[in-house]
């Protein structure tokens, strides 16, 4: 173990989340018998404590023992010092030399994903704006009320998890990063984040702030909104990707269409509208233009007034180098979904043909 290592578990000790052995996850798992999902961070299982705690334990795994540290250490160095109702709590962790695991809280309904796309979509839109709300003060939490900002940099639906009452709670911080107030802006090197749901800016030589966590946000709200993925080649080219249908439709002043498409409650529209505006806001191409997070939460609740949007893929419609869909260098690869997206020449690709093949990889990879 390095010293620097050494010190990181000396100081998250005193952070108050309990270290386990090996043997007392092996108890608490019936030697890991419970899956409840696996991607290219490892494996998560379901374990009981024997005073009833019901946990789930995720067991880090990557290509180099180096890999695996710096996730253990992003993730535990972050949510480890860090307490709020919207976050996934960390009950505690085990570094051992062959085996590196945390342990957070249980969320017994799982990720949001499920109830957007996979199963019946049994949750209305007032309960979906519900979790909009809580999911957007859980990364405000993070931006604005931390001792030192936390960027997540891997906002999606699969990272928002439910609890007994649906109460949203913001977890996988295995991307995410500190960095002091008075330093707001940090040197990227390569992508950072999911295909679909990154900022531009995270694939291009710009500068990165805490802005690319509100782009994501925008993100999950349109998918929220249309309780589809962004990208859906099934569609008709028109609604394929749904962020440009939900700007054409805003832009032509056929909102109401859109929600009607939807199949949004009646009682619901206002508040459904009021996303429609707010993730336009969101998903600007200038992170400037992006509200802060504490904003988000207040034009959510309604309690401040949304600015009109302006188009936030111009510059896609122009043909410029743009995000939106964003256009990125093709040589970089993801693994953050457990699949990889490739590409070998130096040409730039729009970030659609990127959803594209990433989402056909999936598919495949599924069976």
């Amino acid at each position: 173990m390095t010293l620097t290592m050494d010190k990181f578990l000396n100081d998250l000790e005193r952070e108050k989340p309990v270290r386990f052995t090996d043997q007392h996850l092996k108890i608490a798992t019936d030697n890991y018998s419970y899956l409840l999902g696996s991607g290219g961070f490892g494996a998560v299982y379901k374990g009981i404590f024997s005073d009833g705690t019901i946990v789930a334990v995720k067991v880090l795994r990557g290509s180099t023992d180096k890999k695996i540290e710096e996730q253990f250490m992003a993730e535990a160095g972050t949510i480890g010092k860090i307490h709020h109702f919207n976050l996934v709590r960390l009950y505690g962790f085990c570094f051992e030399r062959n085996f590196i695991a945390l342990v957070y809280e249980y969320m017994v309904n799982g990720s949001l994903d499920k109830y957007l796309f996979h199963e019946n979509k049994t949750l209305g839109y007032e309960k979906l704006h519900e979790i909009a709300v809580g999911t957007a003060r859980g990364i405000a939490y993070l931006h604005e009320e931390c001792q030192q900002r936390i960027i997540h940099y891997d906002i999606k639906p699969e990272n928002i998890l439910l609890d007994r009452n649906f109460n949203p709670k913001v977890a996988d911080f295995g991307l995410a990063k500190l960095c002091n107030r008075e330093n707001s802006h940090l040197t990227m090197t390569g992508g950072r984040g999911t295909p679909g749901y990154a900022a531009p800016e995270l694939w291009m030589p710009f500068p990165v702030t805490h802005k690319c966590d509100v782009y994501s946000f925008g993100m999950l709200l349109f998918e929220i909104i249309g309780r589809r993925r962004n990208l859906d080649i099934k569609l008709p080219e028109s609604q394929e990707w749904f962020p440009m249908w939900v700007w054409k439709k805003f832009d032509a002043g056929e909102v109401e269409e859109l929600i009607i498409a939807c199949g949004v409650e009646e009682k619901s529209k206002d508040i459904v509208e009021r996303m429609v505006n707010l993730a336009l806001s969101c998903v600007q191409y200038r992170p400037e233009l992006r509200p802060i997070m504490s904003d988000v939460v207040k034009m959510l609740e309604g309690s401040v007034e949304i600015p009109k949007p302006s188009n936030p893929f111009q510059q896609f419609m122009d043909g410029n180098f743009i995000a939106g869909p964003v256009q990125v260098p093709v040589t970089y690869s993801t693994s953050t979904c457990g699949s990889s997206v490739m590409a070998s020449d130096s040409s730039i690709l729009h970030a659609t043909s990127i959803m594209r093949n990433h989402d056909i990889e999936l598919a495949s990879s599924q069976g």
